[in-house]
């Protein structure tokens, strides 16, 4: 179908942040494919050409950083011109993994975490809910499995997903009396460039610790931070999240939730109807981490 200038119709306008690589990007490249016109959230001039290399003129790069309040107005600005008529969609993809153990992490570093995965997708929230309630838009925002576990050296990451899951739950009921939808989207493990540098990551978060966190943490911090990395290889491809994404952008009535990958659909079932403590022992046991009361730990 084609609109009256001769070019192929557009389906809607979304905005995904954290377009340039991982699941942002999947999701952008697929809805474009589903003919929508993506507004591609970038911060680097690099990433907004390779977007608009692999996407079609549907791709719109569009510079956003959603830490930062002058950015997101910009953004919004920019978007409006883009989009007079609304938003049909806003997708919260950007985030960023903090670890380290809770005892010796610096709290900048986590304040760092919420900043990026919880205010900053709040802010972007806000600064696009005029433009949504034109349209009567949807929100899908990217939470995880982590959302239902705190697993050992990843607690800012889980926290961060777990603030964004009640945020979300929150928002939806505040926005129904409009029609506008809120969706989460919890995956399990997703190959993705985040969990790809696994040994990088376990070395900069031992160096990131005072000695005695070095001393008591690192051993655990490798063999921790290694099984996430290898269940990260092992993971569905980000495309799949990504037609979850669209589901919610497009379906009449879509889900408050859309848990992806059979991992998180077996974690999420085990957090709910298992055992704490057995839960615990599974997880400790796939990371490969030392028993409670080891001969280590008593010392």
């Amino acid at each position: 179908m084609l609109d009256t200038g001769g070019r192929p119709a557009i389906r809607g306008t979304v905005l995904v942040t954290g377009a340039s690589s991982g699941i942002g990007r999947a999701t952008t490249m697929h809805l474009d494919r589903l003919g929508f016109r993506v507004l591609a959230g970038v911060r680097k001039q690099e990433d907004a050409d390779s977007l608009s290399a692999e996407g079609s003129e549907r791709v719109v790069p569009v510079f956003i950083d959603i830490t930062d309040s002058a950015s997101i107005e910009e953004a919004a600005r920019r978007i409006e011109e883009i989009a007079p008529l609304g938003l049909d969609g806003l997708v919260n993809n950007a985030g960023i993994a903090v670890t380290g153990p809770l005892e010796f992490i610096d709290l900048d570093r986590v304040r760092r975490q919420f900043e990026v995965n919880v205010f900053g997708h709040l802010a972007v929230t806000q600064a696009m809910l005029p433009l949504l309630r034109k349209r009567t838009g949807r929100i899908v925002t990217m939470a995880s499995m982590a959302a239902w576990f705190g697993t050992p050296f990843y607690g800012p990451y889980a926290a961060s997903k777990h603030a964004i899951r009640a945020f979300s739950d929150a928002l939806r009921l505040e926005l129904a009396p409009w029609g506008l939808y809120v969706s989460i989207i919890e995956p399990g493990s997703i190959d993705t460039p985040i969990w790809e540098k696994g040994y990088d990551l376990a070395k900069d978060t031992i160096e990131s610790l005072p000695e005695q966190g070095r001393e008591m943490y690192a051993e655990e911090i490798r063999a921790g931070l290694g099984s996430i990395e290898r269940q990260g290889r092992r993971g569905i491809p980000a495309e799949k999240v990504a037609e979850a994404v669209a589901s919610a952008l497009m379906s009449e009535r879509p889900r408050a939730r859309y848990v992806v990958g059979k991992d998180a659909q077996a974690a999420i079932f085990a957090k709910r109807f298992l055992p704490d403590r057995l839960v615990d022992a599974l997880l400790r046991r796939q990371m490969k981490l030392p028993k409670r009361n080891s001969k280590r730990n008593e010392s």
